[in-house]
């Protein structure tokens, strides 16, 4: 009993032993959590560099003729006001090709840019030849102010149902006649002569309506051909008949100034949709600002290369207003056949003031 006694004391002493222990036992305080001081926002990463879209642009002339500098003054504007997300390559000289052929590369998209005369382009937009009917223009000045109007604007979206993109114009000179014969005074001394043209229909309708007979060749190919005998002559202004040696082997030049033919920049259609609607934008404010540049270098080219034909010796004729006054009237079956469809048009370039 009593050893019983003394087992139950034993468990009853440990137990409140065990529970005097728990009670002085602590839980240990959590450990606080810190805070972590704030870091510096890490720098978001640089955009990669966008690549630049390459362009090339033909041109037939050589690579000191005004509107091929005219051309890399354009290329070097396009490159500014992009920031250089666009660049143009300039290939003077005819390397893509000849004039005509080129044209039909850049609307396939194959060159993606060219300097051109509109005469060409008639074929994919008739109404360009307004600008070319003869002694449409006052002057020089009065061409000026209708292309760089709202009339000009409304020719070069003339050109997008072709896939062509019309970018801007260039100054293209008062074209003249020149061969290899006899001075040119009157209308009847070009009766029987024959004249490279331009590839256009109104340009051989033109030559016929003077008495001569038109003969359509790409301009590479008109030195040899008076050289030949094939034609006697062709037309053109004062740089181009200097810069392609045509006064060694035609040095009769006529003053008559019978059409001015515009130049102008036109690109692939397929090739604009590498770019942005802004780089476009963009693309025609540097072709009008390249304009001013093309007009002065042309102005003084045309100084230096009369002057240089000259000393060469080309005879320069000058026709009388009297025998001017015929040339035009000759022009009345030419009207006829171009003007009825586009009245209206004619009416408002002639009333440019």
């Amino acid at each position: 009993m009593i050893k019983k006694l003394i087992g139950i004391i034993f468990i009853v002493s440990m137990m409140a032993a065990l529970a005097v222990g728990c009670a002085k036992t602590e839980t240990p305080a959590e450990a606080p959590v810190e805070t972590p001081a704030e870091t510096a926002e890490t720098p978001a990463e640089e955009p990669a560099p966008v690549e630049a879209v390459v362009l090339k642009l033909a041109e037939t002339h050589p690579a000191d003729y005004p509107t091929t500098l005219g051309d890399y003054e354009f290329a070097r504007l396009v490159e500014e006001k992009t920031e250089g997300r666009v660049k143009i390559e300039v290939f003077p000289a005819a390397q893509l090709g000849e004039e005509k052929d080129v044209i039909e590369q850049v609307q396939i998209g194959a060159i993606d840019l060219t300097r051109t005369s509109i005469a060409p382009l008639t074929e994919f937009a008739p109404s360009l030849n307004v600008l070319q009917l003869p002694y449409i223009y006052r002057d020089a000045d009065h061409m000026w102010k209708v292309l760089n109007s709202e009339i000009g604007e409304n020719f070069l979206k003339s050109v997008e149902s072709a896939n062509f993109v019309g970018l801007g114009w260039f100054d293209p000179g008062q074209r003249n006649f020149y061969n290899s014969k006899k001075e040119i005074k009157t209308l009847a001394d070009l009766k029987g002569l024959k004249f490279r043209v331009m590839q256009s229909e109104l340009m051989m309708d033109m030559v016929a309506a003077l008495g001569a007979s038109p003969t359509p060749l790409p301009y590479g190919e008109v030195y040899s051909a008076i050289q030949t005998g094939i034609i006697d002559g062709a037309e053109n202004n004062w740089p181009s008949y200097d810069t392609s040696s045509h006064f060694e082997v035609a040095k009769y030049y006529t003053i008559d100034g019978h059409v001015r033919v515009p130049e102008i920049i036109i690109a692939s259609s397929i090739a604009m949709q590498k770019i942005s609607a802004e780089d476009l934008a963009l693309m025609k404010e540097a072709a009008k600002e390249a304009q001013a540049f093309q007009i002065e270098k042309w102005e003084a080219k045309e100084i230096e290369s009369r002057e240089k034909v000259e000393a060469a010796g080309s005879i320069i004729t000058e026709l009388t207003p009297e025998a001017k006054a015929e040339f035009a009237a000759a022009m009345e079956p030419v009207y006829q056949k171009y003007a009825a469809e586009y009245t209206d048009l004619i009416k408002q370039v002639q009333e440019v003031k």
